[in-house]
């Protein structure tokens, strides 16, 4: 009836349950590999077995679901009336002395007469890959003496009889009573002083298996199972975690962690719920040392299993250790089909209302219904939209009548994120004010469909959905590559065959996600705008020096999208802002001049080496050398963009020298934007100085033909297939393969242009370009071009 943890293997899942089966499995076996499991044993199926004979409850549980099944009862007193038995049902004198002397054995393990310990509930039908859903039961924490931890057993026991257990086991057609109950009694570890959290080791929202995702908060692991506690995020590169001299971690999110669960000393109940200290919610829970360590674990853990895993860690407070306490299959993505994807398009938005955190890539509109608790399901509607502050699994019932679900609080591995996911829905979690300010009968449209933030507009929006097959796409010699700005979006579009990233453009990561001009920061002192000072202190918090904000964020977001692709190339495009542009980001206006043509004034690389910028790309510099160097993010190649004149060519490679970027060094190739005449007349001399040309249409059709590619009355005469734009394409790729160059495109005329794309094939371009939805309309027409090609020139040697 007890079965040591380190006795247990994956086979005994009948005897122990999945949970403790898993625990024993990794004592077992992957302790010798530095993966640290406390101890612990297990009352097994055959104990839960026992004590329900004994006290003659199965005549009970079978008297009352019966009546349950017939209607003759509802489910809350049939729940209520086994659980009232359970815990009046005395606990076998054998089972009482054999959990006793175990638990006096493990204090003599510890060191310890009476040891704190963890009772959790390990149902015998839960952590299956075809039974999801797990947590139905309950645990707890913090328990101490031999009393106690018996009567918590009971309380294990009886959870198997809570509403939510009862519903799931009839909707997943498992027999009440042919499911047993194994408790696991485990070492605690005192993450009450420390920390906590869980970690998938695959992307929860892509499925894209070459990342692990950690969560972690202050205190124990509840406040973020539970979704309480917004955490931290940290996301890690697998492939490149071997060579312990670099740190690819790709992400790297401060949580608001707002309260922690820890022990109570004294009182009735043996934990207790605070608010965390200002220096807490403003520190990282984890080292970037410790969120390796976890990492490697996850992979380590990942690969004696087979398949991708959900895995709860913590941090012992006051010895620094690092333990893993749970380890599940991971049950969504990892059964998700590979063959198709499916893009959203969201038109006729209404005004927004709200952002949180986007759980799934989806969208969906109806009626709000704000619901403070899940015994309010009566006033739920199917179809609805859930709005509530947390949820847990007594909210499952309503969840999976809703369209969409929104929550104050949670993060992506909250219980509210993992079962949105199992169900299909999209949701946001975290968004602070979401029961403030979404009234019950407020039609809305929840999108998770633009990248990691999700949000929610007023009114029922046009939403569309496309499916994209990857079935039967063509091979092609010319590369098909995709354009990305969105870090969050890239990983979604991992399945694609892509040629990597053609262009990453690097203005949108400082747009959207910094949000901060550059010389706002590394000239802080100088910032005369009040409310700009404050929203900066604000969003650096935690930052001693105001720059490493921008450094760090920015790394992050490149890292992120070089990953997606690793490891073919990934050419990012130095930052392209136009002065206006410039100085709409924060505390910015006092840096920019004004300029009446802003399109062909200060842009691109005439800033790098300015005095009145160069500052600003330093730091540009630091975070694309820390994405290679640090990270070990190499497949990065580095695009100039808007270079009018060889001397700025110079100027500007000598810049990125200076600033840790010299090309050649580590493989570095840099390349430069086409888009402005001279880099096509002076092709021989560009080719000298740079790696490769990537041709921008929109720019040297403007310069081409004179014509303000903004101007809707010279709409007409934009046109990038005009013999004048054309022959300055052929020119370009013909002078650069002169010189072993490479020449692609980004762009969408060969997607939206057959003839376009077949142009450029006939030119014998390296590559193309394109956004990722039209990634597969372009790949079929580029190998119609190539196909086309070929007959033509095979009859010109047959003739």
């Amino acid at each position: 009836m007890i079965l040591w943890l380190e006795d247990a293997r994956v086979e005994d899942v009948p005897r122990v349950g999945g949970k403790n089966a898993s625990l024993g499995e990794m004592i077992a076996n992957l302790s010798a590999m530095g993966v640290d499991v406390p101890g612990g044993f297990a009352t097994t199926a055959d104990a839960y077995r026992r004590f329900v004979a004994e006290n003659g409850l199965d005549a009970i549980i079978r008297e009352q679901t019966d009546a349950l099944a017939k209607g003759d009862s509802d489910l809350a007193d049939v729940g209520k009336t086994i659980r009232k038995a359970f815990l009046k049902a005395k606990m076998p004198a054998a089972l009482a002395k054999l959990i006793a002397d175990a638990y006096r054995d493990l204090g003599a393990r510890e060191g310890k007469r009476t040891p704190d310990v963890a009772v959790r509930s390990s149902a015998t039908a839960e952590d299956l890959p075809e039974a999801s859903f797990a947590g139905q039961q309950e645990s707890y924490l913090n328990i101490r003496g031999r009393d106690a931890l018996i009567d918590h057993v009971r309380k294990c026991y009886a959870s198997l009889f809570t509403d939510r257990a009862i519903t799931y086991r009839n909707n997943n057609g498992f027999d009440h009573l042919q499911v047993a109950l194994s408790v696991g009694v485990q070492r605690m570890v005192r993450s009450d002083r420390g920390a906590a959290g869980v970690m998938f080791s695959i992307d929860t929202e892509t499925g894209f298996p070459d990342v692990v995702l950690i969560t972690g908060a202050w205190g124990l692991g509840e406040a973020v199972v539970q979704g309480i506690a917004d955490p931290d995020e940290y996301m890690v590169f697998k492939p490149l975690m071997d060579d312990e001299t670099l740190s690819p971690i790709v992400e790297r999110t401060l949580g608001t962690k707002e309260k922690k669960l820890v022990y109570a000393e004294g009182g009735t109940k043996p934990t207790k719920w605070l608010r965390t200290k200002a220096d807490e919610r403003a520190r990282f829970t984890l080292t970037n040392d410790e969120v390796l360590t976890l990492a490697r674990w996850a992979v380590t853990i990942e690969q004696h299993y087979g398949r991708p895993m959900d895995i709860e860690w913590a941090k012992d407070g006051k010895t620094g250790e690092l333990a893993i306490v749970q380890a599940r299959p991971e049950t969504v993505q990892s059964r998700a089909e590979a063959t198709d994807l499916k893009t959203f398009s969201i038109t006729n938005k209404g005004r927004q209302l709200t952002t949180g955190l986007a759980v799934g890539a989806g969208a969906a509109t109806g009626k709000v219904i704000n619901l403070a608790s899940p015994h309010d399901i009566d006033k739920f509607e199917d179809g609805a939209v859930l709005v509530t502050t947390i949820t847990d699994p007594d909210w499952v019932p309503i969840m999976k009548r809703a369209a969409a679900i929104v929550t104050d609080h949670g993060g992506r591995t909250s219980h509210a994120a993992i079962v949105s996911r199992e169900l299909g829905l999209p949701a946001i979690v975290g968004t602070h004010d979401a029961t403030k300010v979404l009234k019950t009968g407020t039609d809305v449209t929840v999108s998770c469909a633009e990248g990691d933030e999700g949000r929610i507009y007023e009114g029922i929006a046009d939403v569309k959905a496309e499916a994209l097959s990857l079935e039967d796409l063509p091979e092609t010699k010319t590369r098909v590559m995709l354009n990305m700005a969105t870090p969050s979006a890239a990983l979604r579009w991992w399945r694609l065959p892509a040629d990597g990233i053609g262009l990453a453009r690097m203005e949108f990561i400082i747009n959207n996600i910094i949000k901060i001009h550059p010389l706002a920061l590394t000239r802080f002192d100088e910032v005369k705008d009040k409310q700009a000072r404050r929203q900066i202190e604000k969003m650096t918090q935690g930052y001693a020096d105001k720059s490493r904000y921008f450094v760090d964020t920015l790394a992050y977001g490149v890292a992120r999208l070089a990953a997606s692709q690793y490891p073919n190339p990934v050419i990012v495009r130095m930052s392209d802002f136009k002065t206006n542009e410039y100085a709409e980001l924060i505390g910015g206006r006092q840096f920019e001049p004004h300029e009446e043509n802003p399109m062909i004034g200060w842009r691109g690389a005439s800033r790098y080496y300015a005095d009145d910028y160069k500052d600003g790309f330093a730091l540009e510099c630091e975070a694309l050398a820390k994405v290679r160097k640090q990270m070990g993010f190499t497949n990065v190649v580095v695009m100039i963009p808007f270079c009018r004149t060889l001397e700025e060519a110079d100027q500007t490679l000598d810049t990125m020298a200076a600033h840790g970027l010299v090309r050649g060094d580590d493989g570095l190739d840099v390349y430069v934007m086409c888009e402005v005449p001279s880099n096509v007349i002076l092709a021989d001399e560009f080719s000298e100085r740079f790696d490769g040309f990537s041709i921008g249409s929109n720019d040297l059709t403007q310069l081409t033909l004179g014509v303000d590619r903004d101007s809707s009355l010279l709409a007409h005469l934009f046109d990038e297939e005009n013999p004048a734009v054309k022959r300055m394409i052929e020119s370009v790729i013909g002078t650069a393969h002169k010189h072993h160059r490479k020449v692609g495109l980004c762009g969408q005329g060969p997607s939206d242009k057959p003839s376009f794309a077949r142009f450029l094939v006939e030119c014998d371009i390296d590559s193309m370009s394109v956004t990722p939805d039209s990634f597969i309309r372009t790949k079929h027409a580029v190998a119609e071009a190539e196909a086309a090609l070929e007959t033509s020139q095979d009859q010109a040697a047959a003739e």
